[in-house]
């Protein structure tokens, strides 16, 4: 098993945790992460472009003149893609974009993307968070002591003071357990995980 070190709120060491092989030393194959990551952002999309098809145009529905004996194209209502300000032909019309991948290939993703952070020496373990009040200026102060600007938190449950203090702090991002997923993992350069989170993790990915 890794063993990697516990610090304080001071960067001191404390203790030491041990950490499953199968969770953060796992081979990495950037085709799975790569899999999970797409599908993470193609269900984010909104999907809501929309145009408006000549049943959506508003306009009357009169024939614009006779059919024959004028000398010009036959012509049906002022709704006619053909027209200014008719409706459109092949526009996008709202649609979803999510799809799903199975359950093993996203563990697995997440195995691989916390062996990532482990190898490259960006993961850190702290024995807890906690914060007497709602205080962005004590979290950066906390944040300055373990020189952490651009992190991932990971906490076991909900620390709502850790939560509302750190949500207008450009660079951080608080998960609980069960909010963890590959993209955010990738996106920051540093993901800290608190002691007690660690069981909870080894439960979701072991389980």
């Amino acid at each position: 098993m890794a063993v990697v070190d516990v610090i304080n709120r001071k960067a001191e060491k404390v203790s030491q945790v041990e950490l499953e092989d199968n969770i953060f030393k796992i081979p990495v194959k950037s085709s799975i992460l790569h899999e999970v990551v797409t599908m993470q952002r193609a269900n984010r999309r909104a999907g809501s472009a929309s145009v408006k098809h000549r049943s959506d145009v508003k306009g009357s529905g009169r024939k614009l003149f006779r059919q024959k004996g004028t000398g010009r194209a036959r012509r049906g209502d002022i709704k006619s893609p053909l027209l200014r300000g008719g409706g459109s032909v092949f526009g996008p019309d709202p649609r979803s974009y999510s799809y799903k991948v199975p359950k093993k290939v996203k563990r697995l993703a997440l195995k691989m993307a916390l062996s990532i952070k482990l190898k490259e020496d960006n993961l850190i373990v702290i024995d807890e968070f906690d914060l007497d009040k709602i205080k962005t200026k004590e979290f950066f102060s906390v944040m300055d002591v373990l020189s952490l600007k651009n992190a991932l938190i990971i906490t076991e449950q909900k620390n709502e003071n850790l939560e509302l203090s750190s949500r207008n702090v450009p660079g951080v991002k608080v998960l609980r357990v069960e909010g963890m997923n590959v993209y955010d993992i990738l996106k920051y350069e540093n993901v800290v995980l608190l002691e007690s989170s660690i069981k909870s993790i080894e439960g979701r990915l072991l389980g």
